[in-house]
């Protein structure tokens, strides 16, 4: 058993995409740091599917080139049956940018990530559990860890002190449950998941081997993912309300039946076996009151969780882990305090995190009539968001009918979700068919690659330069990586 130093000065606690890409950033800029990881990886999770937006961090990480050639299988876009609807949606065919992505199993997904941190120096210790921070006022110094032999039930115990520390614990939220006490579930997006791993399936059923299939259903939608050993995991999202007018049902009869009423997921699983039990999962949306405080950051699922639809998990993880770690680079070289390190992280990530909130409720409702609650279940309100944080997170972004600083807080919500609705609808109407998007004039396409802008900064990466900095602050990787300030 290899022995856990007793201090160190950034302590990771989680071995996910956040906290090994958090990790493997900062200690290429040379810092100390220890990770815990509860599990020993490889280990089985679900959110399979990844957008092109993580890549250009996993070049920042030096692990690109070993996620190309690993052979998970590649995706190029994504297939979608929504309401009476049908899109074929292809990775940056508007814009250019980012034309594929990956499908992978999580479990050698995130063992691949965590490999890499250790071989960049992180101190890597699986089957350690955080039991407990201490405290110096706010400020978190030490945790007491439990370490898992590996034979039989035996366990030693010990304390570690730090300076930093990152709180990538996933849902379990370490510090937002156990500490703070400020995860707030919100009403939108209280769905339950059902899937399983089907064999034999219609990978071409999409009109492309590799992309996501996407089917909604009057209760819902369902999901298609060809992974590369040839299985395809199958789910159904439903709200939590349609699972309790089932209740008589067992849950793999109620996933037969959402399979059934979708004519896509129906191909796709036409000639198919199941060949693995069902599992189901709760996907309550929920945010915290703050991301960070003095002396710790919380990235990914331990800060705030949305909804499987438009992938965003692995996105959110390692942007807001970028994020930290440029923010501690900077704050360690004395190029920012702490305040504005941590001011800094706290509204570059939130809002990443309204941003997606906002799409996934608009394209909800894209399309879709009225007559499910389900659908009506998708809607943001003042509960959910306040309208500054929203008008924070979109102030420059939706433009063009008027300027919403001007917009009243009552009517805040109602104008970003419209035209968020809007701009989703002038999308998809472009990419329906392909012929006339190829054969654009000038000014059609550049109104396309406009509105292909206004999705980059919703599900992309920003924040990297001056027109996209957050308080006067901007990542940057050269000459060097952390935060530069807007010059005046």
């Amino acid at each position: 058993m290899t022995n856990i130093p007793q201090k160190t000065r950034i302590m990771v606690i989680g071995g996910g995409p956040a906290g090994s890409t958090a990790a493997g950033l900062l200690a290429l800029q040379g810092f100390d740091v220890t990770l815990f990881e509860q599990s020993k990886f490889p280990r089985y999770l679900i959110g399979e599917s990844l957008l092109p937006t993580i890549l250009p961090i996993m070049d920042l990480l030096g692990v690109r080139d070993k996620l190309e050639n690993y052979g998970f299988q590649r995706k190029h876009g994504a297939y979608l049956e929504w309401g009476s609807e049908t899109w074929a949606l292809d990775f940056g065919e508007l814009s250019g940018n980012h034309t594929h992505a990956f499908q992978v199993p999580r479990a050698e997904f995130d063992l691949l990530l965590l490999e890499h941190a250790r071989e960049l120096g992180v101190h890597v210790f699986e089957n350690v559990e955080a039991r407990e921070i201490s405290f110096e006022g706010e400020r978190p110094v030490r945790v007491t860890w439990q370490q898992k032999s590996g034979t039989g039930d035996n366990t030693t115990q010990g304390n570690i002190d730090f300076e930093f520390l990152i709180d990538a614990s996933g849902r379990k939220g370490l510090m937002a449950n156990r500490y703070l006490n400020n995860r707030k579930y919100h009403n939108v997006f209280q769905n339950i998941g059902v899937w399983g791993y089907w064999r034999n399936t219609d990978r071409m059923a999409t009109g492309r081997e590799g992309d996501i299939a996407v089917g909604s259903i009057p209760n819902g939608w369902l999901w298609g993912i060809p992974l590369s050993d040839g299985t395809m995991s199958i789910g159904a999202v439903m709200h939590k309300n349609v699972f309790k007018d089932k209740r008589d049902q067992d849950m793999k009869s109620i996933y037969a039946e959402a399979i059934a009423a979708s004519p896509l997921l129906r191909k796709i699983t036409r000639e198919a076996e199941l060949v693995s039990s069902v599992s189901t999962e709760t996907d309550y949306s929920y945010v915290s009151d703050k991301f960070c405080g003095p002396g710790y950051f919380m990235l990914g699922d331990a800060a705030c969780f949305l909804d499987p639809l438009l992938s965003s998990g692995v996105h959110l993880a390692t942007f807001s882990a970028m994020l930290a770690a440029a923010s501690m680079t900077s704050l360690s070289r004395g190029e920012v305090d702490e305040t504005e390190a941590l001011a800094f992280f706290e509204n570059s990530y939130r809002q990443a995190y309204l941003r997606f909130l906002v799409f996934l409720s608009a394209f909800y409702d894209v399309g879709r009539s009225k007559e499910s609650y389900f659908w009506e279940a998708q809607q943001i309100t003042q509960d959910d968001v306040p309208a500054d944080f929203l008008k924070l997170a979109f102030l420059n972004l939706v433009t063009g009918v008027k300027d919403l600083a001007d917009v009243q807080s009552e009517d805040t919500h109602h104008y970003v979700l419209e035209e968020m609705g809007k701009q989703i609808d002038a999308n998809l109407k472009m990419r329906q068919d392909k012929k006339a998007l190829a054969a654009m004039d000038d000014e059609k396409l550049s109104k396309a690659r406009e509105n292909a802008n206004f999705f980059d900064s919703i599900e992309g990466l920003f924040a990297l330069n001056e027109s996209d900095a957050v308080g006067g602050l901007y990542v940057t990787t050269q000459p060097k990586f952390g935060l530069a300030r807007v010059m005046k």
